[in-house]
């Protein structure tokens, strides 16, 4: 079996494939204080309630863009599960050109996504990731990384609205009926989740009009459907985009890495 790790700055997600099929998939809480005898507890419960045992998993491969936490989980992969997990990272074989200024600086969970999103389509893509912040990242027709936008999450703004308005209450992130809100709760809710909708279908727009082509329009993360339902630019949400990424790296590396 295979372990997929995608640790983020709000959520780390990880999957186990056996095979192509993503047997289950569990997201924990990124606490950069929590040691790696506590996300071993947390991952190997999860794994046993799955009928999962620790020496049944023989590979792993790792996407991180919190730094402080990617050694405590290569010790957790080694100590507790007796493998060398792949590193998503310079020297990784990708398949995609990066057409960065500093390829380096590519947050290693866009670069996975942007692996999915082509593999599967073959073609022109904007991926876009609602995580802690929101980003979008341009594939060209010939499946090269052009690049792309990040914007502050959705939750993040809300929680700015609350921290920083002293009158204004936090509250549910939901989609009202209506634009115009009645009271100041419905308020904040559309302007976060309409006006969220009209900063990502106002991006994809100037992207399109940028490369002068017309990619397809992907997204994925937490928050996607809650965007989806509402833009005019998603072709379609893939929640295990990245999981499905780092299955398809791990293939195209697999053979170049000990894993024991």
């Amino acid at each position: 079996m295979l372990l997929v790790i995608d640790i983020g700055n709000t959520n780390i997600v990880f999957g186990v494939y056996k095979g192509d099929k993503l047997v289950n998939n569990w997201r924990l809480s990124t606490i950069f204080h929590k040691t790696v005898d506590e996300y071993a507890i947390l991952i190997n419960s999860l794994l046993y309630i799955e009928k999962i045992k620790p020496h049944e998993v023989e590979s792993a491969i790792i996407s991180c863009v919190v730094p402080p936490l990617l050694i405590p989980f290569e010790i957790f992969c080694g100590r507790y599960m007796g493998i060398k997990p792949l590193v998503v990272g310079p020297g990784i074989k990708t398949g995609m050109p990066i057409l960065y200024e500093n390829p380096q600086e590519v947050g290693a969970d866009r670069i996975v996504n942007a692996v999915a999103g082509y593999d599967k389509h073959k073609n022109a893509l904007i991926v876009v990731d609602f995580g802690t912040a929101t980003t979008f990242d341009y594939v060209t027709p010939k499946g090269e990384y052009a690049g792309g936008s990040i914007a502050p999450g959705i939750m993040i703004s809300l929680e700015a609205l609350f921290e920083r308005a002293a009158k204004l209450p936090r509250v549910e992130l939901i989609r009202p009926k209506n634009v115009i809100g009645k009271n100041t709760i419905q308020a904040m809710q559309s302007g976060i989740s309409y006006g969220y909708v009209s900063l990502v279908d106002g991006i994809i727009k100037k992207i399109r009009e940028e490369v002068k082509t017309n990619p397809y329009v992907m997204a994925t993360g937490g928050l996607a459907n809650l965007i989806f339902k509402n833009s005019d630019s998603i072709d379609e949400v893939d929640e295990f985009l990245t999981l499905k990424g780092l299955k398809i790296l791990y293939e195209r590396n697999k053979d170049f890495h000990k894993f024991k």
